[in-house]
C-alpha cells in the first residue's frame, strides 16, 4: 500500500539505502544506445484506452505527444547519439503510451519550459522526474508513477559518513537544484539549524551535474543533494562520490513521481490505469529492474493523491 504525508521511517530509508549500494554497481552496464535492445514492450489496453475523455485533444492525432527533460541517467539522458533520449522516464513514457494504443513522440525540453507548454496544449503530458505539489495540482492532473527519493552524496574519502537530520548539515556547503522539493527541503533544514543557533548551510547552484561534480572534487562544496538515481549512477560510473544519506522528497511527509497532464482534460485517469495494468504484468517492475531503480517503484498508481503542501500552509 502507498502511504502518504507521512514520514519516511528509519527502516524504510535502511531498506533503500542497501538496495541503492546493491544496484549501483550495475550502473555501468547500463545501455545508453540509441537502438536500446533491452526496452520493455507492452500491449494496447483496451480498458485503459477506453478511459480517455472523447473530448481529449491530443497534440498530434494518433500519438501521445509527452515531454520530457533529459537531465541525467539513469532517469532521462541523451544516448551515445546524443539526441535520442534514454532512461526510466522514456522507458514508462513508452509503455503508457503502447497501453493507450498510441504511436510515441517525446520531445526533450528544458525543466522550465514544460509547464507553459503543458498548460497550452503542446504537450499532452509530461513525464519528468515531477513531484506532485498540491500547489502544481492547481493547474495539472497527475498519475503517479515512481517514490521520490533524494540523496547526499560527498568525495569518496570525505571524513562526513552520516547525514540524516538537520543538524548534520550545519556549516556545509550543499550543492542542489533551484526550484526544485531537495531546494525546500535543504532550506527548511537550514532555517531549522539557525533558529537552534547552529551554524548556516552556504547553498550552491550549478547549471550541470559535470559543474556539481567538479565542486565536490575540487572541495569548493561539501555535498550534494538531490534526486538519489542520478547521484548513485554517479557514484558507481566515477567511484569519486558516496551515498551518505537518504531522505523522502517531500520530508518530512512522502512524496511521489508522476506523469502530469492538463487539469481536467480527461487524460490523467487513462494513464493511471494504464500505469496500474503495467504494475499488475510485470512491465512497470521490469523497466525499474533495468535502471536499477527498484528502490523507487510503487505499489499502486493514483490520479491526483494528497500532494506536498503548499509553503507555509
Amino acid at each position: 500500500m502507498t502511504l502518504y504525508r507521512k514520514p519516511l521511517s528509519l527502516a524504510v530509508g535502511a531498506v533503500l539505502s542497501a538496495i541503492t549500494f546493491a544496484s549501483v554497481a550495475q550502473a555501468a552496464e547500463f545501455d545508453l544506445t540509441p537502438e536500446q535492445p533491452g526496452r520493455i514492450h507492452t500491449e494496447k489496453s483496451d480498458k485503459a484506452a477506453a478511459a480517455i475523455s472523447p473530448n481529449f485533444k491530443f497534440a498530434k492525432q494518433g500519438y501521445l505527444t509527452v515531454a520530457t527533460s533529459p537531465w541525467d541517467p539513469p532517469v532521462g539522458t541523451y544516448a551515445t547519439d546524443a539526441k535520442t533520449v534514454v532512461g526510466t522516464d522514456p522507458d514508462i513514457t513508452v509503455l503508457i503510451a503502447e497501453a493507450l494504443g498510441l504511436k510515441l513522440d517525446l520531445v526533450p525540453v528544458a525543466w522550465a519550459d514544460w509547464p507553459l507548454g503543458l498548460a497550452s496544449g503542446k504537450y499532452d503530458a509530461v513525464v519528468s522526474n515531477v513531484t506532485v505539489t498540491e500547489e502544481r495540482k492547481e493547474k495539472f492532473d497527475f498519475s503517479t508513477y515512481r517514490q521520490d527519493v533524494l540523496g547526499f552524496y560527498v568525495k569518496s574519502d570525505s571524513k562526513i559518513t552520516s547525514i540524516k537530520e538537520p543538524k548534520d548539515i550545519a556549516g556545509l556547503r550543499v550543492i542542489t537544484g533551484a526550484g526544485t522539493n531537495q531546494e525546500k527541503v535543504l532550506l527548511e533544514w537550514d532555517r531549522e539549524n539557525v533558529a537552534a543557533g547552529l551554524k548556516p548551510v552556504e547553498v550552491q547552484y550549478y547549471d550541470d551535474s559535470a559543474a556539481s561534480q567538479l565542486a565536490i572534487q575540487s572541495g569548493r562544496a561539501d555535498a550534494e543533494f538531490n534526486p538519489n538515481a542520478t547521484l548513485a549512477y554517479s557514484a558507481a560510473v566515477s567511484g569519486k562520490t558516496k551515498l551518505v544519506g537518504i531522505v523522502s522528497g517531500g520530508w518530512p511527509l512522502t512524496a511521489e513521481i508522476a506523469v502530469a497532464t492538463r487539469k481536467g482534460s480527461g487524460l490523467a485517469d487513462a494513464i493511471t490505469l494504464a500505469v496500474n495494468e503495467l504494475i499488475a504484468s510485470g512491465k512497470y517492475g521490469e523497466v525499474l529492474k533495468r535502471w536499477s531503480l527498484t528502490a523507487e517503484a510503487i505499489d499502486q498508481s493514483h490520479t491526483n493523491p494528497p500532494g506536498l503542501p503548499k509553503p507555509n500552509s
